[in-house]
């Protein structure tokens, strides 16, 4: 799909909502939406310290409130006050480890939050259609190594990815609502192992690799033989903005997965990529000890090719240059002193002008 054009989303009145939009992801994303001409607004906590919105200065840059989702009659005011004409949902709780800690917390956000959301989109005329960002972690996962489908039955294990299965269900529940009684069109668009320029993100690995690459201590790598759909985050959030655009111009999608189309890469193969394009001064060791954690899957791809199909949609960059271009950004930045929203732009600008 050409992101250039997208006349269903221009021929709506209003803005898109951005929920977590002081997020990593949720910050590039109104970066794009903004390159691309798009009116875009803001709903999300407040931004972490160091966090990529934080470090581009990006507050006041849109109309925002800092907020929390699990809030709703302030979420519905907001809602009902912006006239927003589609809603991107991704404020969550993302991290797996912090579910184990704060299980509660996790479905609290990510359930309930989605259903607030969901809620007073429904009871907004001017919303036209809600994409509901989940993760590649609702698959039920038996380390097979097959590719998931769309179709393929979910489950989840650890309180984070049973937390997005409810989120499902809620995206399900609402759009047999919508089948039945009207409303917004609602799909839900999954990613996994985003990475790029600005994630600071804690038990992460290119955010604790590029830690110790600028800081020169010691880093133990766990489970290096597992794999990851790498994926650059421009790739994911182009699809999610394809997605939006194929709904509001009339297409049928429940859900479609974004992923490389190239086999996922292990850990340590990373680490050898991230090692050589940041250059001298790596102090990492593999800790093959780590690798018996059960918290985490062994291995785990999606098939993209229902979003190829449907909406022509296609990754512009490979696993192996997204972990070089997540390494440059930061290089960039760090040594070089070039300003985070220019390090952003010039890979907007790269992805964007990419045949």
């Amino acid at each position: 799909m050409n992101l250039s054009q997208l006349p269903a989303l221009r021929s709506n009145s209003g803005p898109v909502l951005v929920t977590g939009h002081t997020g990593f992801k949720g910050t590039w994303l109104t970066l794009l939406l903004e390159k691309l001409g798009v009116e875009v607004v803001g709903f999300s906590l407040s931004p972490e310290k160091d966090s990529l919105f934080d470090r581009a200065g990006r507050t006041g840059a849109i109309m925002e409130v800092f907020a929390d989702i699990r809030d709703y009659e302030l979420l519905n005011t907001y809602i009902t006050s912006i006239k927003p004409s589609a809603i991107i949902h991704m404020a969550a709780q993302p991290l797996v480890l912090e579910s184990y800690r704060l299980p509660k917390d996790t479905f609290d956000v990510n359930v309930m939050g989605t259903v607030n959301v969901l809620d007073s989109a429904f009871r907004t005329d001017s919303v036209k259609a809600v994409v509901v960002v989940t993760t590649d972690k609702v698959y039920r996962n038996d380390n097979s190594g097959r590719a998931f489908i769309e179709s393929d039955p979910l489950e989840g294990k650890d309180p984070y990815s049973a937390s997005k299965v409810g989120t499902e269900a809620a995206v399900a529940a609402w759009q047999q609502i919508q089948s039945i009684s009207g409303g917004p069109k609602v799909v839900a668009v999954r990613a996994g192992n985003v990475i790029g320029g600005g994630d600071w993100g804690d038990n992460r690995l290119l955010p604790d690799l590029i830690r110790s690459f600028s800081s020169g201590q010691k880093m133990a790598v766990r489970n290096p033989a597992s794999t990851r759909p790498w994926q650059h985050v421009l790739d994911p959030l182009s699809g999610y903005v394809s997605a939006l655009e194929a709904i509001l111009g009339g297409e049928k999608i429940s859900s479609v997965n974004f992923g490389p189309d190239t086999q996922s890469i292990a850990v340590s193969e990373v680490v050898k990529i991230a090692v050589e394009t940041w250059g001298p001064g790596s102090n990492i060791e593999l800790d093959n000890s780590v690798a018996k954690n059960t918290t985490e899957a062994v291995s785990l791809d999606l098939n993209p090719s229902y979003a190829k199909q449907i909406l022509k949609w296609e990754p512009r960059w490979g696993q192996e240059e997204a972990v070089v271009s997540t390494v440059q950004w930061w290089n960039k930045v760090i040594n070089q002193g070039v300003s985070p929203v220019d390090a952003c732009l010039d890979d907007l600008n790269r992805i964007l002008t990419q045949k």
